[in-house]
């Protein structure tokens, strides 16, 4: 039941998120990170700068995208919730959540959630080189080896860096035992309870969140767990600036002197102007208009029954619409090779050792040229979460060069 009421809490607290006036600052000037210049890795290509990408155009397969959708779906369905009924319509999905509403208590501020604003500051105060956040809303025992092997990379490549997870599950006695390996290296870590009405204060969310919770808003067929993930990094993004990072991800390089910018996933192959951006990486300054561009559109826009609709496929029609060309925005838009050096579908081949004199060069190429030309790899978790990381391969390499802690590579899958 506890686990319960944690997830529930965290689900409506990153849904007040989305409607309203210009905001008000909750930090001061000097609370602001010391960012420095953009300054792309020597051998990245340059990013790109106000692009307007051509119609998209499909990189995948449709089976296979709806592959990747099905193994989300079934993941998330078992720590969350708030899974609606399979096959519910529209009205049924409504009566269920409108039943459900009285258990969630994730909108109440707690003597435990309000200090969530105070130890992120707390935690800033340690000058960091960069400030980082990620969100997990999933069960603590669900952090495993490969979320572990992020952190550990993010530390070993961003000396100084400092890092708040949004986690009320990892925000425990239990989730300090799960952390611990990391904190007695001395890295600027801390797992945060989320004070949903301080979070949302303000933002385009509140009216959002004020509509779903009067129970005549269809939450969707998706598990509001993913969409409520979107929602939460967008919100702590544009309430304190910074860094938001996805939990499967390997970093190869620093990312302090990063701001302002994305990743796009996908090129045209003949213009190769962007095709598709993602959220999974994202670099943002406090209150940046973009940032509230991005809130706007997932309070008037939210589709719950679309994956991707109110995630990477909102930056990229965001951005597409707005070109990204107004001064105050200073975006800069990274090829695929900065932060998603590999698709889904040829991901697999990272994971195994060479067989053949042939295959170890491949290997020795593919390792070197990303050292050089990315700041980490995405490992698309959905697809490889279960794989084992052969000695010898490509990933195998990369991790066991870039962590401090590392454990035991060759068993990080689940």
């Amino acid at each position: 039941m506890r686990s319960k009421k944690l997830a529930m809490l965290v689900i409506l607290a990153l849904l007040h998120l989305l409607y309203m006036e210009a905001p008000t600052s909750t930090l001061s000037d000097d609370d602001k990170p010391p960012f420095k210049q953009n300054l792309p890795l020597p051998r990245i290509k340059q990013p790109f700068k106000q692009n307007v990408p051509l119609p998209r155009t499909r990189s995948t397969t449709s089976r296979s995208i709806v592959s990747v959708v099905v193994l989300d779906q079934q993941e998330k369905e078992e720590s969350d919730p708030l899974v609606p009924p399979p096959k519910a319509t529209k009205s049924e999905r409504i009566s269920w959540f409108r039943r459900k509403l009285p258990e969630l208590e994730i909108l109440k501020s707690t003597t435990k959630s309000k200090r969530f604003h105070g130890r992120v500051l707390e935690l800033y105060n340690k000058n960091c080189s960069a400030q980082f956040f990620m969100v997990w809303l999933s069960p603590a025992k669900s952090f495993g080896p490969r979320e572990m092997l992020a952190v550990d990379t993010l530390f070993t490549t961003n000396p100084g860096a400092c890092l708040v997870i949004l986690s009320n599950s990892l925000d425990s006695p239990r989730g300090s035992t799960i952390l611990k390996r990391l904190l007695d290296q001395g890295f600027n870590l801390v797992a945060v309870t989320l004070d949903i009405p301080f979070l949302v204060k303000n933002t385009p969310a509140e009216a959002w969140l004020k509509k779903l919770k009067s129970g005549k808003m269809d939450p969707g067929s998706i598990p509001l767990f993913m969409n409520l993930s979107d929602l939460t990094r967008l919100a702590v993004l544009y309430k304190y600036g910074g860094t938001y990072l996805d939990t499967d991800i390997i970093f190869l390089n620093s990312m302090t002197g990063l701001r302002n910018a994305i990743g796009a996933q996908s090129l045209h192959p003949r213009t190769k102007r962007w095709t598709r951006l993602n959220n999974a990486v994202m670099v943002f300054d406090l209150h940046h208009p973009l940032m509230r561009e991005f809130l706007q559109e997932y309070s008037t826009t939210f589709d719950g029954n679309r994956w991707g609709y109110n995630s990477p496929y909102l930056v990229s029609r965001v951005i597409n619409r707005l070109g990204g060309r107004k001064p105050e925005y200073n975006l800069t838009i990274f090829p695929p090779d900065a932060f998603y050096p590999v698709n889904w579908l040829k991901i697999p081949s990272l994971f195994k050792k060479p067989a053949t004199t042939r295959e170890a060069k491949w290997v020795e190429k593919t390792v070197q040229d990303m050292k050089e030309g990315s700041y980490m790899i995405h490992l698309w978790n959905k697809v490889t979460r279960k794989m084992k990381i052969e000695e010898g391969s490509v990933m195998h390499k990369l991790i066991s060069t870039h962590c401090t802690v590392c454990g035991n590579i060759t068993e990080s899958h689940t």
